[in-house]
């Protein structure tokens, strides 16, 4: 009755709060609310088929359940490239599992960023755009956009009002990012890849991202300096250290991300740039943060306090920016 306690627990956390836990296992396991709620307490004991039904639709790892060292991990396959997935849906998904993060009492979040972590992108429309357009028309090879080029005007407004959702939750959320100097290169390289290779519709667009980008940098550093997170434009307002900024020159980082929500943790890993693999399997999550916290011991904290590296770090990316505009011109 504990394993089934616990059991429970685990798929009550996992819920979003709108959702009631024994309407959802009544639905599920097809019974009345009566059965549910006697399941729900412990009074009866769950059947293997029932056990089975559970685990399988809220992705628990039965291993992991009976604290069995198997070896096997059970990981929730967020696959961008399936046919009827796109930009939108994966988006959508990003948003509710930042909701349930949101929604736990005590929240952590780790962030090893390969790339710039996406919710920064929607803080900028124009960013957000490019990098949408890049991987839906690059990275997707959408038939659509075959023969399209970038346009700065052309941008999804249903994608940006998702992207602001995403990012009003994100920024309550207690982060921990670990940055290099090759973080910010890959989105530079490739808006450097679009201009050589004429996927600009209008020029004045590559000046319009340049400007975007350096208020963007700026304003991720002032983020780092005051140790929140907060909405570009808006007076800064936060919660002190809720915002800890690493910069690792050794390691180059992966995009894995590691959660704590009150007593359940989970691993977000990244394959072909933007599916996901998730899984809440204790033994691993705790081996990825074990790692993620060795790696914060080998990097360098400029968010709140040394000063002189943080701008270091980033007017080192200000100076490209600035340099590849010269470039154009």
């Amino acid at each position: 009755m504990e394993t089934q306690e616990h059991l429970f627990q685990q798929i009550r956390e996992s819920l979003p709060t709108h959702l009631s836990l024994v309407d959802e296992i009544s639905e599920l396991l097809r019974m009345s609310y009566d059965s549910a709620y006697r399941r729900i307490r412990g009074e009866k004991a769950i059947t293997i088929d029932e056990l089975h039904t559970l685990c399988k639709h809220f992705n628990i790892s039965v291993d992991s359940l009976f604290n069995i060292k198997s070896g096997n991990v059970i990981f929730k396959d967020i696959n961008i490239e399936h046919e009827g997935f796109g930009i939108k849906d994966w988006l959508k998904t990003i948003y509710n599992d930042l909701k349930k993060i949101h929604s736990s009492k005590e929240k952590e979040l780790i962030y090893a960023a390969k790339d710039p972590p996406l919710f920064h992108y929607f803080q900028f429309p124009e960013i957000a755009a490019f990098k949408i357009f890049l991987w839906e028309k690059t990275l997707l090879q959408l038939s659509q956009y075959e023969e399209k080029k970038f346009l700065l005007k052309d941008y999804d407004e249903e994608i940006q009002k998702i992207g602001e959702k995403i990012l009003a939750t994100y920024i309550k959320i207690p982060t921990i990012e670990i940055w290099n100097e090759d973080t910010f290169n890959i989105t530079f390289r490739q808006i450097e890849y679009y201009w050589i290779s004429g996927l600009f519709e209008n020029k004045d667009d590559i000046f319009k991202l340049c400007d975007k980008l350096y208020l963007w940098i700026q304003h991720i550093r002032k983020q780092a300096e005051y140790g929140f997170k907060y909405l570009y434009g808006t007076n800064p307002e936060g919660v002190e250290n809720s915002f800890q900024f690493y910069e690792n020159e050794i390691v180059l980082n992966d995009n894995t991300i590691f959660v704590r929500m009150d007593n359940i943790v989970a691993t977000y890993m990244t394959y072909n740039v933007l599916s996901l693999l998730i899984t809440t399997d204790p033994f691993f999550c705790n081996r990825i943060e074990h790692y993620l916290r060795g790696l914060l011991k080998k990097s360098t904290l400029i968010s709140s306090v040394n000063a002189k590296e943080r701008n270091r770090f980033f007017n080192k990316l200000l100076e490209k920016i600035e340099q590849f505009r010269e470039t154009i011109n």
